[in-house]
């Protein structure tokens, strides 16, 4: 592989990994908060539990996140320094929102969501996880502006060589993203909906002593899997409206591959969702033969997920802005296959173990069961197992 392609490969691995973080986070964050709302409303023992549980799992899935995205703003410096020398007046706007939002008042509220317990009147405790949840969607949605002006230059002009943006309305109404940042948030919420159903399943086949708790886990799942496909296929198949797709797609070999992989066992999960799992809601938590399958399609999303941004991302080649920089020339020069090959390999080792760790951690806790959770434990000496009414 030259540079080039090592570059771009770099910067693929350590953007899908990162994904696989944040469109957990997108899911999961609104369901942790409506679950306190409704915790704060009833005072039942079973809505703390689930808020204690689910949110316990959404802080550990933040908590590593958050160094991966950290790795993801060196990339622009290492690699795609012509990038920021271009056009780095109009596209780093909104990636310096982002890092405003994601890094200051985001974990700002969620770190007085978790230290808040038994500290914080009620009402205000309930809108600092909504405040999560707000700056996490208002990130997701920086994070969007950037990269839809990578698929449309808008609100911006070339001046001396470099590109000034003229019009920051026309950047934050881009077509692009008006369809596309409604499809990521359908889409992260079906993921996080799908781990609820997953994880419910887990515990269902396994006759836990817990069936109320994981029996209104998984129906309150089933629902929001259903209003985020249905989101997602929507507005997924309402952007052919505004992408070019014989220009961006026309022979190029791997944003077809994503995108038919996206489409087809979307296209499946969609029709199942719907007309299966929804309609089967009330009794499905009963039905043993199906948690095998639910906990089979648990992952789907996250492939989904990476399958749609690489048919984006790849579709918009050779350019690195749609038909005003190329990714040849974007790329920072002195670069060498060997310094490009070490931070690839350093980056991939990092977040890789990142991404399993993740993973060992949210199956330790969903194995476990909502017993001994640290988030909302009161003192570090009292049984820490939520009183459950069953």
């Amino acid at each position: 592989m030259d540079v080039l392609d090592l570059a771009r490969t770099q910067f693929a691995v350590t953007g899908s990994l990162h994904f696989l973080f944040v469109v957990l986070t997108l899911g999961l964050a609104p369901l942790v908060a409506i679950m306190h709302t409704r915790w704060a409303i009833s005072g039942k023992p079973l809505d703390e539990a689930m808020t204690r549980f689910w949110g316990q799992i959404y802080v550990i899935n933040y908590a590593l996140g958050i160094v991966t995205g950290l790795v993801m703003e060196f990339q622009f410096g290492l690699s795609w320094s012509g990038l920021s020398h271009y056009a780095g007046d109009v596209f780093g706007a909104p990636l310096a929102m982002e890092t405003l939002i994601a890094f200051f008042l985001e974990s700002t509220f969620l770190g007085l969501w978790i230290f808040g317990w038994h500290r914080l009147p009620k009402g205000l405790h309930v809108a600092c996880i909504w405040l999560v949840t707000l700056t996490a969607y208002a990130s997701a949605f920086f994070i969007m502006v950037a990269n839809s002006y990578l698929q449309n230059p808008a609100g911006s002009v070339v001046r001396g060589g470099r590109m000034e943006l003229v019009d920051f309305g026309a950047l934050l109404t881009n077509p692009s993203l008006v369809f596309a940042f409604p499809h990521v948030v359908g889409a992260g919420l079906f993921t996080g909906a799908m781990v609820l159903v997953g994880a419910s399943a887990y515990q269902l086949r396994r006759r836990t002593e817990h069936v109320e708790f994981f029996t209104k886990s998984m129906r309150t799942g089933v629902t929001t899997a259903a209003i985020g496909i249905f989101v997602t296929m929507g507005f997924g198949y309402a952007q052919f409206a505004v992408i070019p797709v014989e220009d961006k797609f026309s022979g190029n070999v791997g944003a077809a591959i994503g995108l038919a992989i996206m489409m087809e066992i979307g296209q499946l999960l969609g029709l199942i969702v719907l007309l299966v799992m929804l309609p089967m809601i009330r009794g499905l938590p009963r039905r043993r033969w199906t948690h095998p399958i639910l906990i089979a399609m648990t992952p789907l999303p996250f492939v989904l997920s990476i399958a749609g941004w690489i048919a984006r991302e790849v579709g918009r080649q050779p350019w690195m802005i749609w038909e005003k920089l190329t990714v040849a020339d974007a790329m920072s020069p002195g670069l060498t296959s060997g310094m490009v090959t070490a931070s690839l390999i350093g980056f991939a080792a990092v977040l890789g173990l990142l991404a399993v760790v993740d993973y060992v951690l949210i199956a330790r806790v969903i194995r476990r069961g909502p017993q001994g959770l640290d988030l909302g434990s009161s003192s570090a000496r009292e049984p820490r197992t939520p009183v459950l009414s069953y």
